[in-house]
């Protein structure tokens, strides 16, 4: 898949993230602040009102890794969710890089085992970084 694919997400999208995850709950603030916020509709997979089924993914796939859909209903998966979110708040550049032959597929392996961890890796953060 070329990198033009994750840099054509077309806004508004929206972000499915697990509101239990610490890592998520750090990038959320953040994006709750940044200056193309209106442009990205954050939604907690962890909420009570929130049904898997009503957008059609499975509760576990969507806990599984981060996703984005966009305003033409294009989804986004794992890191080509991060990559399309990053394009569209103006971070072309890094986006790009982040395509290169080699760094993409070391990225995209990076990205997969840590959404495998997080919750771990989470909770270690916050009893080593946020309690201690």
């Amino acid at each position: 898949m070329s990198h033009h694919f994750v840099l054509n997400a077309a806004p508004p999208v929206t972000l499915y993230h697990d509101g239990h995850c610490p890592f998520c709950q750090v990038e959320v603030n953040w994006l709750k602040r940044h200056p193309y916020r209106e442009h990205v509709r954050l939604v907690d997979i962890q909420d009570s009102d929130f049904n898997a089924e009503e957008i059609g993914r499975p509760f576990d796939e969507l806990m599984g890794q981060l996703h984005l859909k966009d305003r033409n209903e294009q989804w986004y998966v794992g890191m080509d969710a991060s990559r399309a979110l990053y394009a569209l708040l103006g971070y072309r550049r890094l986006v790009r890089l982040s395509c290169l032959p080699g760094l993409r597929g070391v990225m995209n392996a990076g990205y997969r085992f840590f959404a495998r961890r997080r919750v771990r890796l989470g909770r270690w953060w916050v009893k080593h970084h946020i309690k201690g």
